[in-house]
């Protein structure tokens, strides 16, 4: 075998060897133990979500007239409520319908704002001025207190609590993904693409959209738990879900009649929401260290 056949040999073992990008962010982000185990805990709600069904020791909606109020035993972990439902099972139950509503509104919120946000950094002039104005004044107002305005203008109800929650985060969005796109319209990919004739579309599509990309991960990351939390609240305050429904904010609204004789109705859907929204700012710290330019030693 000739030194150059075996010299070729090596390069391609090294290529094989050497870890991928993916590979790379994963053993990096692996150093980073809040965002680790707050990564597991999301995935882990995730999979309640699509199984949960399927896993509740019991019904979540079938009363048991025999086991009202009912502290945490080894029969009923979490206790039962007023009506003698397994809280477990409606905690499990409820994690679809409040990840669920909090992932859709920031998903929609997502994509109104992006799209904004390209436009009024890549065009510029009246068009930024009248985007930028309008999400001045929406940021204004509170984002809960805008979110219950909308709600009661609507009405209540689950879809109404996700235009409500899109619609306070569109602004935040729209200022990120401008932001972003007028530091990387200035650079010199860009306007090669603009020296050739690419058109503005093409440009903001496929030349800066995806530099935004990191930023629009991270920040969509840390507003789910925004999102998880003003859902609560609106249910809560009965403008989201119905009463009877396992959501999380509406089984701390029916069960704080009881918190002076049943605490353990208030400390566990009370706990889960604390936990999740921890989780998500959690694990959006971590990819905002490994994935902003800034954060990077």
């Amino acid at each position: 075998m000739s030194s150059l056949q075996s010299k070729s040999m090596e390069v391609e073992q090294i290529k094989i060897k050497e870890p991928g990008r993916f590979q790379q962010f994963w053993r990096s982000f692996h150093r980073k133990k809040p965002a680790v185990i707050s990564f597991y805990f999301v995935l882990l709600l995730f999979v309640i979500m699509i199984i949960g069904p399927f896993i509740t020791p019991y019904d979540a909606a079938e009363p048991d007239y025999n086991s009202l109020l009912e502290t945490p035993s080894l029969t009923h972990f979490f206790g039962t409520d007023e009506y003698g439902r397994d809280i477990l099972s409606r905690i499990i139950a409820g994690a679809k319908i409040s990840l669920s509503v909090s992932v859709s509104a920031v998903s929609l919120g997502a994509i109104i704002g992006t799209m904004l946000g390209l436009i009024s950094g890549f065009i510029g002039k009246w068009v930024d001025k009248l985007i930028m104005r309008g999400c001045d004044v929406l940021f204004a107002f509170p984002d809960l207190i805008l979110a219950i305005g909308i709600v009661a203008i609507l009405g209540p109800g689950l879809k109404n609590v996700v235009i409500a929650v899109a619609f306070f985060s569109i602004p935040s969005f729209a200022r990120i993904v401008r932001g972003a796109t007028l530091e990387v319209k200035e650079m010199l990919f860009v306007e090669a693409a603009e020296s050739i004739g690419a058109g503005r579309m093409r440009i903001m599509l496929k030349h800066i959209f995806p530099e935004t990309l990191p930023t629009i991960i991270v920040y969509f990351t840390m507003n789910v738990g925004t999102a998880i939390l003003a859902a609560a609240s609106l249910s809560f305050l009965g403008l989201g879900a119905e009463p009877s429904s396992p959501d999380w904010g509406a089984m701390l609204s029916v069960s704080r009649d009881y918190i002076g004789t049943a605490f353990h109705l208030v400390f566990f859907p009370g706990l889960i929401i604390f936990l999740t929204v921890l989780a998500f700012n959690l694990l959006g710290d971590g990819l905002r260290e490994m994935l902003d330019p800034k954060m990077k030693d």
